[in-house]
């Protein structure tokens, strides 16, 4: 938790699980929030059993979206276990699910039955498909809807398969959004004492983020398709390969363009009519990249870099996420996990008064604090015993 950050005070129940949600819900613990993460006893969320890799028997699936969360382990389909999340509600602010279409209704959790007469409360649900689509009753998960949303027709080379994204970046992008959505409802919740429906989709989500790629479709009236690691309005602006690796040049100039060739010793291209502006080096991308490609090959990264930055041209190394991780210590932060130990998780990039505000307590293991959760709510003795011999014990 982050007692210090924007949404102290603010509690959260997250009846979510795998990605999508939460990752949302660790975007509120990062700020602040306390997340109270509901799971089933024995299993939790599935994706404590996404691997390998573990680490001190936990995923690290799990462990990239659960930082600074409470685990209460409860059988919500028992009527005792499920009395237990409606007095943890009682105390919320906000309430995150993703069960598929109608099923928070079948197991008492949705919306009316959770809020009640506390309508500042946020409930936000998150879904596959919007109630609008015809598939709306479909399980949404991020790989099928990276093909179904269009994204996988502009990812890839141009002769080969589509590809889908090496992240789950649908589900990553839906969670956003989702914290986006809900720290609107809570502003308006403080102003007016009423708290709006969040609900968002992975396919509504998937088709907000295809950016210039879907309006070249739906304004343009063109139909996008695949260029690899190259730019379709702008030229050059792909990957090409040095003599010891690869690097990105993003030209978004024509001025640039003449600084790069002169700086890369092919100043006679820097003033070919052929690549004068950008539209013409588009038009010609063909003879110019074949043309870079050769320029390219003789320097090592480290020479096209200093290049680069002689030039005042964007551009930047391919680097391995180990090598990332190495050269950015100032964008880990450090964790004590109880069976993996010292466990690491990059920052929110969210910074507060030029502090990056993260959640420091690891991903908890399964039911890590129920017996501390149901003693906060008033459960004692004997009471508190058989929930953890029966609905709330954690294997």
């Amino acid at each position: 938790m982050t007692p210090s950050g924007p949404l102290a005070g603010v509690r959260v129940l997250d009846l979510s699980r795998v990605l999508a949600g939460p990752y949302c819900t660790m975007m509120l613990a990062d700020l602040g929030a306390e997340i109270f993460k509901i799971e089933r006893p024995g299993v939790g969320d599935q994706s404590r059993a996404w691997g390998p890799p573990f680490v001190g028997g936990e995923s690290t699936y799990y462990l990239s979206a659960n930082r600074g969360k409470r685990s209460v382990a409860v059988d919500v389909t028992d009527p005792a276990g499920l009395q237990v999340v409606h007095r943890l509600a009682r105390t919320c602010d906000v309430v995150v699910e993703n069960f598929l279409p109608g099923g928070a209704e079948r197991l008492g959790l949705d919306r009316a039955a959770l809020v009640g007469d506390r309508p500042e409360v946020v409930y936000c649900s998150i879904r596959g498909y919007p109630p609008e689509s015809p598939d709306a009753e479909r399980p949404g998960f991020d790989f099928a809807i990276q093909g179904d949303g269009g994204l996988m027709s502009i990812t890839g080379p141009a002769d080969r398969e589509p590809t889908k994204v090496g992240v789950a970046i649908t589900d990553i992008t839906t969670g956003m959004l989702a914290a986006s959505g809900i720290l609107a409802a809570l502003l308006e919740a403080r102003a007016t004492g009423r708290a709006r429906a969040v609900s968002v989709s992975l396919f509504d989500a998937q088709l907000a983020w295809l950016g210039n790629r879907g309006s070249e479709a739906v304004i343009g009236g063109v139909e996008p398709g695949r260029f690899g690691n190259a730019h379709p309005s702008i030229c050059p602006y792909e990957t090409f390969r040095a003599s010891d690796g690869y690097v990105n040049l993003a030209i978004g100039t024509d001025g640039q363009f003449r600084a790069f060739c002169a700086e890369a010793g092919i100043g006679t291209v820097g003033v070919d009519p052929r690549f004068a502006t950008n539209r013409d080096r588009v038009a010609n991308r063909s003879a110019l990249t074949a043309l870079l490609v050769t320029a390219f090959a003789t320097r090592t990264v480290a020479g096209w870099l200093g290049a680069f930055e002689r030039a005042g041209v964007p551009g930047g190394p391919v680097r391995t996420i180990p090598e990332v991780a190495a050269a950015s210590p100032w964008a880990l932060v450090d964790h004590d996990h109880p069976t993996a130990g010292a466990i690491r998780t990059f920052r929110s990039p969210l910074a507060f008064d030029d502090t990056y505000l993260t959640a420091s307590a690891a991903p908890p293991l399964l039911g890590e604090q129920t017996a501390d959760v149901l003693a906060e709510l008033g459960y004692a003795g004997e009471e508190t015993a058989a929930l953890l011999r029966g609905v709330c014990r954690p294997g």
